[in-house]
């Protein structure tokens, strides 16, 4: 399958399926939904210009380490960590969960319904919601240390997820904005399908594609634990990482649901291909 990549027998698109496939993520599994990256770092501009590198986002590194100043508050973290808490790691939030796949895909069912059982049975306060694509990468690449989320795969083939063709009353944020269709960058005219196009020409581009398994290492490769995911600052608390840990050894039932309710809640790292 790499091999047919290489060649560009298949699209980067299905490779990552794929690969989400082999690590064992699917549709059919909120906690373990397919996860792919944020590849663009352009929401702002007019046009997007596919030629220039700096509309990319940095494949090499994690959501958490996209700026200076946010990697450094990272390290620091993972630091002093182990003066407060048992366990050691960069991030105690995920970037993939139950809660992040229906966030996205609130506004069609049956997501909406999944999204308000989770939530407790009724919506999240409006300025929490999935409003803006340019906010959500600002949230996730740099302005909230709880939010390292990366993407789904319907942000490159389904429109209709960022239309509230239900119109599902969402609420009203504290600027009076009132929540309906998700804010598009500029580039896209307020179309989805533009959006949709312009987002998986993007994926598909030369430079996702020459850089692109820099991102696998660290989702499904060799920086996803140990010495080179904390060189990468790309360790996660030890609870996501459920399939190592020894559930057979835990004699105590109160702890052992307590660690998969943590799973089930925050997220699971996908399997190392």
């Amino acid at each position: 399958c790499f091999l047919s990549l290489q060649k560009r027998e298949i699209s980067n698109f299905d490779y990552l399926m794929y690969l989400n496939t082999l690590a064992g993520r699917s549709y059919n599994d909120y906690m373990q939904y397919p996860v792919f990256p944020w590849v663009l770092a352009d929401y702002h501009s007019e046009t997007l210009n596919l030629t220039n590198p700096h509309t990319f986002r940095d494949l090499s590194k994690p959501m958490g380490a996209q700026t200076v100043e946010r990697k450094h508050k990272f390290i620091q973290r993972f630091n002093e960590v182990e003066k407060n808490l048992s366990a050691q790691c960069h991030y105690c939030t995920h970037y993939s969960s139950a809660i992040i796949v229906a966030s996205y895909l609130v506004r069609m069912e049956p997501f909406t319904q999944t999204f308000c059982a989770l939530q407790g049975g009724s919506f999240d306060v409006a300025d929490r919601m999935f409003h803006s694509v340019k906010s959500t990468w600002e949230s996730a690449s740099r302005d909230n240390m709880s939010d390292v989320r990366e993407l789904i795969p319907e942000f490159f083939y389904l429109p209709e997820f960022l239309t509230n063709a239900n119109h599902f009353e969402l609420g009203c944020m504290q600027d009076g904005t009132v929540l309906g269709d998700v804010q598009l960058p500029p580039w896209a005219d307020g179309d989805p399908h533009k959006f949709i196009l312009l987002h998986r020409q993007a994926l598909e581009s030369d430079y996702v594609s020459a850089h692109l398994h820099c991102w696998i290492d660290l989702i499904f490769g060799y920086k996803q634990h140990g010495s080179a995911a904390v060189e990468a600052v790309n360790t996660y608390h030890p609870y996501f990482y459920g399939d190592r840990m020894d559930f057979n050894n835990i004699k105590d039932p109160l702890i052992k649901s307590t660690i998969l309710g943590f799973i089930s809640n925050f997220g699971q790292i996908p399997k190392q291909v």
